[in-house]
């Protein structure tokens, strides 16, 4: 995988991340960077974590499927992104009292439930023969500032932006499994 396909799937990651890290900093008043960065470091963490443990599991099973694993990465991040892009573009489900600041407990679910496609990307990244540290990385830096970002912004952008980061986060993996998929039947 490229440089350029490493950002694109960092990207696309830290979208949904970034997301909810926008609704968590809706509720809260006046955000500090503080608990802006703590936030960001639970879910960068997180986020780079899962795509390891996904590409372990893919290496138990990569031997069995390496005849068609550009289809497999292929459906992978397009169903993916299609899930993104349908939680994009769903109501919002309705207000409920936030606390005025976020246990760590409740950052790790939400940064866990977040994560679960990077970890199916790393099953998709083992069955490509990647190197998952260096995308694993990508993947948790741009997360920490992704979610910095949208703690620290969440006033102001509201559930809007972050609907319309999911919404292109789902295309960018839909392209990047396309791009995948090419690349192996091409031949390029």
């Amino acid at each position: 995988m490229n440089l350029a396909s490493t950002a694109m799937l960092a990207l696309a990651m830290s979208t949904d991340a970034f997301a909810a890290a926008v609704g968590k900093g809706a509720g809260l008043h006046k955000p500090r960077l503080g608990e802006a960065l703590r936030t960001g470091a639970i879910f960068g963490a997180i986020e780079a974590t899962t795509p390891i443990v996904g590409w372990a599991l893919g290496l138990a099973a990569a031997r069995y499927v390496s005849a068609f694993d550009h289809w497999i990465a292929f459906v992978l991040l397009a169903g993916l992104g299609v899930r993104m892009i349908m939680a994009g573009l769903s109501p919002d489900a309705p207000a409920e009292e936030r606390p005025k600041r976020h246990s760590f407990r409740v950052l790790a679910l939400t940064g866990l439930a977040t994560s679960m496609d990077a970890m199916a990307v790393g099953v998709g990244l083992a069955f490509l023969d990647e190197s998952i540290l260096p995308i694993a990385l990508a993947i948790g830096v741009t997360t920490l500032i992704a979610v910095t970002a949208g703690v620290m912004l969440g006033r102001v952008l509201g559930a809007l932006a972050g609907k319309r980061a999911e919404i292109g986060g789902g295309v960018l993996l839909i392209a990047i499994g396309a791009a995948i998929l090419y690349e192996h039947l091409s031949g390029a």
